[in-house]
């Protein structure tokens, strides 16, 4: 039986372009008769809260979205990230960085440097000796542990893309404050939680390579992925609360009910007419995965595209 997952960071209220987002994850697993589950990425402990993930939690109720289970916060579930690192380590499959975000930046900028694509790491710190390790401690730089990939790059069958290929570098696997990296994060969740279809925006495409590769080296099983559209604001940017009315509390102040943005949301998808009352249940008997629009829904009052 299929199982999905929703896994947004609780940092604030969803807009309309998360909450599209989670009903074709909603609609993909539910129509091929499984589990949907909820995930808070809690790892950002600054900008996360409880009130957030109540307000999101929320968000998905009124749009009639149910889940499974309880739901999993990864801020209680670093003892399966610590496993999952002592256990590359062992195999040499680690290594200490000390590089800051701007000397990466400053290397991939050099007139002589190696540019890498989608901001990958050089590999600076890949062999450095004790010595230097030594110095760098001694300066009292934190270092953040990364992966030691044993491949360059790597194809990804996608549902909605059809495959993507991107680089696969040495991505960080725990922080230099000690907290555990996404890229890791999501990959020993997904597999702990049985989860073996992702449904996400396609912004998070290029990653993906890195999340199989880091699955295959843990042992562990890849999803299926299918990266959506997202939706855009004015001139094509990526939709953003800058944009005006875009979570269901501002929409509901101008008049705007959670039906109403389902019904929209619908109608984006080619599933439902102008107007159209649809409950999810509805969406649910007229979803066909290979139907969901290839191309971003463009939300430009200018254009007439409204809420």
């Amino acid at each position: 039986m299929t199982t999905g997952r929703f896994a947004p960071s609780p940092t604030g209220r969803l807009h309309v372009g998360n909450l599209r987002t989670a009903l074709l994850a909603w609609l993909f697993a539910r129509s091929e008769g499984g589990q949907f589950l909820v995930r808070m990425e809690d790892l950002d402990r600054v900008q996360s809260s409880t009130a957030h993930e109540t307000d999101q939690l929320a968000d998905l109720a009124a749009l009639g979205l149910d889940w499974d289970g309880p739901v999993v916060r990864q801020s209680e579930r670093f003892d399966l990230y610590h496993q999952a690192v002592v256990d590359l380590s062992e195999r040499g499959l680690t290594y200490l960085c000390y590089c800051t975000r701007r000397e990466i930046q400053e290397a991939a900028s050099a007139p002589h440097g190696d540019p890498r694509p989608d901001g990958a790491y050089p590999g600076t710190c890949r062999d450095l000796g004790r010595r230097d390790r030594a110095d760098h401690e001694a300066a009292g730089r934190p270092p953040a542990i990364r992966l030691r990939a044993q491949v360059a790059e790597l194809p990804v069958p996608d549902l909605m893309l059809g495959e993507v290929t991107a680089v696969v570098d040495d991505v960080v696997l725990v922080r230099n404050d000690g907290t555990p990296a996404y890229n890791l994060a999501v990959v020993v969740d997904d597999a702990a939680q049985g989860v073996d279809q992702v449904v996400r925006g396609d912004d998070l495409a290029s990653s993906t390579p890195r999340q199989a590769h880091l699955a295959d080296l843990l042992g562990l099983p890849r999803p299926e992925w299918a990266h959506v559209p997202l939706v855009l604001g004015p001139g094509g940017r990526r939709l953003a609360k800058r944009d005006g009315a875009v979570t269901l509390p501002e929409l509901a102040a101008l008049g705007v009910t959670a039906t109403d943005v389902l019904t929209v949301l619908a109608q984006s998808l080619k599933l439902a007419l102008p107007g159209e009352a649809v409950t999810p249940s509805l969406l649910l008997e007229r979803f066909e995965p290979s139907l969901v629009p290839g191309v971003p829904w463009v939300l430009d009052p200018a254009a007439g595209v409204t809420l």
